[in-house]
């Protein structure tokens, strides 16, 4: 009864002040994109203020810590991804919504002349370990898919970490490296001024968003594909009453004809799912991604 209770006095004033979506990398990069997004939708369906609060740093593990130190009312979120989720702190944060698992978008700086993943692989295997890649750090996926692609093509490039895909991408516009694999949010406006590359996607099928680009599979890499995704999550002990009514408005926003519109605007595919679809997803993402930083000897974080 006592719990009960708890839970109807927590929903029945939830959500009565500011949300907070922590996002923990820095503005400009995918999970900040959507937050924001999302978080205009979440304001005015809750008629409160939801703000979005960057707290970057160890490959998204600061802002991870943060939340998952938090009071779990709702009112403190986290807009996660690959990057700040492992074996050690996923039983921290109760899942709550997966807003988008999109294939990521392979992209080239236009100075290094190469059009196709033929090219590329070919421009790498002709000066192994000469061309760089740059991710928004250690164990994010803009890190972890070209890891699989170096060992599925053969290849050997340097990874040069970031502390935010925004920063990575500054670094791509200027040639001080050559190659990302990232959110389409964060590099199709270059794509589409000429100022960047775009050479295939990451997933095991064609994005709606980018038709015309083809998977790496499709390219020359049988068996290749990879995934990013964003997703919302709050501390563990967080009531699932309060979790289900976040998870459906969240998905309410996923369905919405101009969040689609947005978000596919920004190469971001809306995925909806409930919680425990979620945490499935989540415990399998681990697990893959684990198997491989294992085996390379990545430290995450």
């Amino acid at each position: 009864m006592l719990a009960l209770s708890r839970a109807q006095a927590q929903m029945g004033a939830f959500p009565g002040r500011t949300v907070t979506i922590v996002v923990p990398f820095p503005p400009g990069g995918g999970a900040d994109t959507l937050g924001r997004i999302l978080g205009v939708y979440l304001g005015n369906a809750w008629k409160t203020s939801v703000i979005v609060d960057n707290r970057a740093g160890a490959s998204g593990h600061i802002g991870a810590n943060f939340v998952s130190r938090a009071k779990p009312d709702g009112y403190t979120l986290l807009m996660s991804s690959t990057a700040s989720l492992d074996r050690k702190n996923v039983s921290q944060f109760a899942p709550i919504a997966l807003v988008s698992a999109s294939a990521y978008v392979i992209v080239v700086n236009v100075k290094l002349g190469v059009t196709n993943i033929g090219e590329l692989i070919a421009k790498a295997k002709g000066a192994p370990g000469r061309l760089t890649f740059g991710s928004s750090g250690a164990g994010a996926a803009s890190h972890l898919t070209v890891e699989l692609f170096k060992q599925a093509a053969g290849v050997d490039m340097m990874h040069v970490p970031y502390k935010g895909t925004g920063q990575a991408v500054t670094d791509l516009l200027s040639g001080t490296v050559d190659v990302m694999f990232a959110p389409g949010e964060t590099v199709m406006p270059y794509v589409q001024s000429g100022m960047l590359k775009a050479l295939a996607v990451t997933g095991a099928k064609r994005a709606e968003a980018f038709p015309d680009l083809p998977t790496v599979a499709e390219a020359g890499v049988p068996g290749y594909a990879a995934v990013g995704w964003f997703g919302l999550l709050a501390p563990a002990a967080t009531l699932p009453e309060v979790v289900a009514r976040i998870n459906a408005d969240v998905n309410a926003a996923l369905n919405d004809p101009g969040i689609v519109e947005k978000m596919r605007a920004h190469g971001a595919e809306p995925s909806p799912m409930t919680p425990d679809q979620f945490g499935r997803f989540i415990k399998d993402e681990v697990a893959k991604w684990a198997q491989l930083t294992d085996k390379l000897g990545i430290t995450l974080g």
